[in-house]
């Protein structure tokens, strides 16, 4: 079975944000799966336009610059730099790689807003937003941390929860503080335009919850439906920011303002394709207005709602634009059990692996795959990523091709063999392996790449095992005609895995062409065992694999280890210390001794327990976003410190009265604040 045939595929993978190198998260979440594809449409000649690029507009960039006291444009410049070389090296096939501080995309961008403006689609008007007045400037989103009021995370940007994923508007956190100076912003009335989402609720929900209900991965639909039918409904989000760094607002009353990054970076799919065609003297408009295009974004979950919501209400207002047909966005990779943290340095950089594995891309590129989180959050452990190495890679896959073409050197002078009289073993062989291509196929076109490199394995084990079986090393003493056909079927076998392999591991996959001397390289072919005719010559036998030793497995854990080390060192050090208070201020604070009763995971939280704690005077409901580091059962009885006269903030539907106090380390590990003795509950602290 085949999809839909369309006349061409746009295919896009998320604009990775310019103020840091890539890790194996990113690779994961969109870039390794979004390859595959591709190379996948390609093997079939189909028209494909692959495009992505440098996402230069975050807030994070500016931070980034003034943490190290350079401009944003240097921020942007190293890291655009690094990103595409590392994704060149490891064989990201882009057919443009572009960045959103290009001219063509400031005037894509620009006009588009212009475009949405002329025709009335945006709301003016003026707000209050939290403005620091030492800094003397407006806080964009990322300027502003706080708590989460749907999970209690205490660093949750102003536009996002990074724990629980919730969008958020500054104005939704608990405790704001200023990530420029560390105090607590204040409201002011600044102009800015908002699109009004809510009136695209009703194409919505038709496009995503029906047109799409079917083929669309199950954690799309539901973040989609969570906000299309929340109890509020879909805001109208404001696509304007007071910044100096970014596209200006293309309108003259709009001085010091820039447009949203997550207005401008989208387009930036589109500004690349742009570019890309004009190289190429073609038309880009087909790629983007054309009916018969197929438009797929691959995301990480984080930017789900960016790309169903906000990017296609934008694409269906202005109203010449295709929507895209599939938004398959993958969840988490966590890294040796803990969460990939690039502030804490807790990341296999890809750069760094380019580095201290030459040679060894198809390995990370098979791990990642093989491991992907296409469903839930995964782990990647160096202790996997030599188990799949040594145990599938080496011993399966590269085992098999070596055999074959080795063997056919050492019996056949490097020709390949006639395939006569071939047997019921043989014919129930080649009979089996003819389904992989369409199977293979299937799970791709589904975006199934885990099952899809499974199904690739398989075919490779088949190949191993079948040498295994006929055992041409012990053919050759008196069967030189069952020998040749034994090894004709094994390198057409190799010949086959090297096209089934290759959008999954391209280096390796032109590495057996090569060695086969194969001329025959595209999808329609898989599945025909005479893909070499006999009498043609092949190479002598290239590794494909190597062995990885435990020595180089711990070496890349300690490293970790050791950057923990050090980066909690220097948290120790540079932790601010909060701004001065008064001694009033402090004692406006009720901090007691309370204990824990009852608790319980919060229905449809990752990150919440609902504890009921006995204060001394009464019983209070405290929500405390700890669920994924303590067992609920484990807290029964504690006894913790709590802020008791915390007015109630409703979490999750749950009003909370007041917040238990934990102590954070560096590594991201909550500990309880427990007297070092049974004290009676409601004693106070002072």
């Amino acid at each position: 079975m085949s999809e839909k045939k369309f006349k061409r595929y746009t295919v896009t993978s998320a604009l990775p944000y310019a103020n840091g190198p890539l890790h194996i998260g990113h690779l994961a979440g969109c870039y390794i799966p979004s390859d595959i594809y591709v190379r996948y449409l390609r093997l079939q000649n189909r028209d494909v336009a692959y495009v992505c690029g440098s996402d230069e507009h975050g807030v994070a960039i500016t931070i980034k610059a003034k943490n190290e006291n350079i401009s944003p444009q240097e921020v942007v410049d190293r890291y655009h730099g690094i990103m595409k070389e590392s994704f060149k090296k490891f064989g990201i096939s882009f057919d443009h790689y572009s960045r959103t501080s290009s001219a063509i995309h400031h005037e894509t961008a620009g006009q588009l807003f212009r475009d949405l403006y002329d025709k009335g689609e945006f709301v003016e008007k003026e707000t209050e937003q939290y403005y620091d007045q030492e800094a003397g400037q407006f806080l964009a989103d990322r300027y502003i941390e706080g708590t989460c009021p749907n999970c209690g995370y205490e660093q949750a940007y102003g536009d996002q929860c990074e724990k629980c994923g919730s969008s958020l508007n500054p104005t939704d956190l608990i405790n704001p503080k200023s990530k420029l100076s560390g105090n607590t912003p204040v409201l002011k009335m600044t102009r800015h335009w908002f699109l009004d989402l809510g009136k695209y609720t009703p194409f919505l929900k038709q496009w995503i919850l029906k047109d799409h209900a079917h083929d669309w991965k199950n954690n799309v639909l539901g973040q989609c439906r969570s906000w299309l039918e929340a109890g509020e409904g879909l805001q109208a989000r404001s696509m304007t920011r007071d910044m100096d760094w970014g596209i200006p607002v293309p309108l003259p009353e709009a001085k010091g303002k820039v447009l949203y990054v997550w207005f401008d970076a989208p387009i930036g799919y589109i500004s690349s394709t742009k570019e890309w065609a004009k190289e190429k003297g073609i038309a880009w408009e087909t790629y983007w207005k054309d009916q018969e295009t197929k438009l797929v974004h691959f995301i990480g979950k984080d930017n789900i709602v960016f790309h169903c919501i906000t990017f296609p209400a934008i694409l269906k207002t202005h109203g010449d634009f295709i929507l895209p047909d599939n938004v398959p966005a993958n969840e988490f990779l966590n890294l040796e059990g803990q969460k990939i943290s690039t502030s804490r340095n807790w990341a296999v950089w890809l750069h760094e692996y380019l580095e201290e594995f030459p040679g060894q891309e198809d390995v990370l590129r098979y791990v990642l795959t093989a491991n992907a989180p296409e469903t839930k959050d995964n782990d990647f452990t160096w202790k996997d990523f030599q188990a799949r190495n040594n145990n599938e890679l080496v011993a399966i896959y590269g085992n098999f091709v070596n055999r074959a073409v080795v063997l056919t050197h050492k019996y056949f002078e490097g020709k390949v063999p006639e395939n006569s009289d071939p047997q019921p073993i043989d014919e129930e062989l080649l009979l089996a392996l003819k389904s992989y291509p369409d199977k293979i196929a299937q799970s791709l076109e589904r975006y199934r790449f885990r099952e899809a490199l499974a199904l690739m394995m398989d075919f490779a084990r088949t190949g191993n095992k079948y040498l295994a079986d006929t055992e041409p090393w012990k053919t050759i003493k008196n069967d030189r005609e069952r020998t040749g056909t034994i090894l004709n079927i094994a390198l057409n076998i190799a010949a086959n895995l090297s096209i089934l392999s290759a959008p999954f591991l391209p280096f390796t996959a032109e590495k057996i062409k090569e060695m086969l001397h194969l001329k025959i390289f595209k999808w329609e072919n898989a599945g025909q065992m005479d893909l070499l005719k006999a009498g043609e010559e092949i190479k002598p036998a290239a590794l494909l694999f190597k062995k990885v030793e435990d020595s180089t497995v711990e070496k890349q854990v300690q490293k970790l280890l050791e950057s923990k080390r050090k980066n909690e060192e220097v948290q120790r050090e540079t932790v601010p210390v909060k701004p001065l208070i008064s001694f009033d201020d402090f004692t406006r604070l009720d901090l007691r001794i309370v204990t824990i009763l009852k608790a319980e995971k919060v229905k449809k939280s990752k990150k919440l327990l609902q504890l009921t704690v006995d204060t001394g005077q009464g019983q209070k409901t405290v929500l405390s976003g700890v669920a994924e580091q303590f067992d609920p059962g484990y807290l029964i009885g504690k006894q913790v410190t709590m802020l008791i006269n915390l007015a109630p903030k409703k979490m999750a539907g749950i009003a909370s009265e007041g917040m238990i106090l934990m102590a954070e380390d560096a590594g991201g590990k909550y500990k309880l604040l427990t007297p070092h003795e049974a004290t009676s509950p409601g004693s106070t602290i002072s």
